[in-house]
């Protein structure tokens, strides 16, 4: 069994990290007024260089900028979207963890006017991290490959509807807003592409969520067809990725909600796998697998030849570190049901999927990487 040349790789990561302490402090600064956008970004540019070193020291190939840069990781992408403006929320988001809900009611979306892509958006931080990782070589000699994590397009409708984000005077025919929402990404991707990007991971929750019987009820209570949407939300995404150069691999990261350790939904990926994997057009998955919640290895048996599916197996949510024997038997596992030349190791998550981050310190965060890299190396050779 031989390393992976291009991405996802053998060993990887979702991509957000936990955020240094002097990054948490300009940005307490700036909202505050103490300092400006100017002097926040040179310690952004400080701390997404150390971010750089570090996956480069613990033997990763992908290198992110840990979304230092970011509040949440879909917001900031979202509220940038032409046509899409922050309204203050009304619906409560409840997550839930081993000692209890988190509940809060996060800021909401409304659409103005017809969406357009009117920047290319994290462009210029997507350009830093060229920069920052440009030359450098991993542990096995390989060049480093900046990946840029964004939200899949379904996170602009997934959580409120059509009704509740778009006015009807704006789209009368909802079919026309999702034509719009995956031309203005595509227009994204193709100018990413064109930047240079030849890895892209769109974070898709929404996928993840429907195979929950509870979500799915929600979604019909509003209305939705709870029991087709993944359908759309598939199309949605490969209208959004149409025409992409063949040097861009594409990533998709699948989860149940990541929020200072805490989760929304659980159920395995048995309801949307055989559409997921077969119609999806992207280049790998990256499932959670870290615990109970996300159900059996056996809807690996839809993945077909040619993708690649990233196994998380190693949680990011608690401070453990997993077995090595375990993550290797569980590895074994799931090469019942798809080749092991098809499958590569991660994280279950980010480490900090929000700037608050999960309950982990930065020791124990990279010990986890660390850890991918070692075992990944064992399995299929470094």
């Amino acid at each position: 069994m031989s390393p992976r040349t291009s991405p996802p790789f053998r060993a990887d990561h979702v991509g957000s990290l936990l955020r240094p302490a002097s990054l948490h402090a300009a940005r307490a600064d700036r909202a505050a007024g103490k300092i400006t956008a100017d002097e926040l970004r040179v310690v952004e540019d400080e701390a997404v260089r150390a971010a750089v070193a570090l996956q480069q020291e613990v033997g990763l190939r992908s290198v992110t900028d840990g979304e230092f840069r970011r509040a949440t990781w879909h917001m900031d992408f979202v509220y940038q979207i032409g046509g899409i403006e922050k309204v203050p929320g009304t619906m409560r988001s409840t997550f839930h963890n081993e000692k209890g809900d988190i509940t809060f009611t996060p800021d909401a979306i409304g659409v103005s006017r017809r969406l357009s892509m009117d920047k290319t958006i994290f462009g210029q931080d997507f350009a830093f991290l060229q920069a920052a990782a440009g030359g450098l070589l991993s542990r096995g000699g390989a060049p480093l490959v900046p990946k840029l994590t964004i939200p899949a397009p379904s996170m602009v409708h997934y959580r409120s509807g059509i009704r509740a984000v778009v006015r009807e005077d704006v789209y009368p025919d909802v079919e026309q807003f999702w034509t719009d929402l995956g031309a203005a990404y595509n227009d994204e991707v193709l100018r990413l592409a064109a930047q240079g990007c030849r890895y892209l991971q769109l974070d898709d929750t929404s996928l993840a969520y429907v195979n929950d019987p509870a979500q799915r009820a929600y979604l019909a209570e509003r209305g939705e067809d709870g029991d087709h949407l993944h359908l759309r939300y598939i199309s949605l995404t490969n209208a959004a990725l149409a025409g992409r150069p063949a040097g861009l691999a594409v990533t998709t990261h699948l989860c149940r909600g990541n929020f200072q350790s805490s989760w929304v939904a659980s159920g395995g990926y048995d309801f949307v796998a055989e559409a997921l994997f077969n119609q999806l057009d992207v280049n790998g998955f990256f499932l959670e697998f870290d615990d109970e919640r996300s159900g059996g290895f056996e809807p690996l048996r839809f993945v077909p030849p040619g993708k690649q599916v990233v196994l998380g197996l190693v949680t990011t949510k608690r401070p453990r570190l997993e077995s090595r024997d375990d993550l290797k038997r569980r590895i074994d596992e799931a090469a019942k049901y798809v080749p092991l030349d098809q499958l590569c190791l991660s994280g279950q998550c980010g480490f900090a999927s929000t700037e608050q981050g999960n309950a982990l310190t930065a020791d124990e965060q990279k010990a986890k990487l660390e850890l991918i890299v070692s075992v990944a190396d064992e399995v299929w050779g470094s």
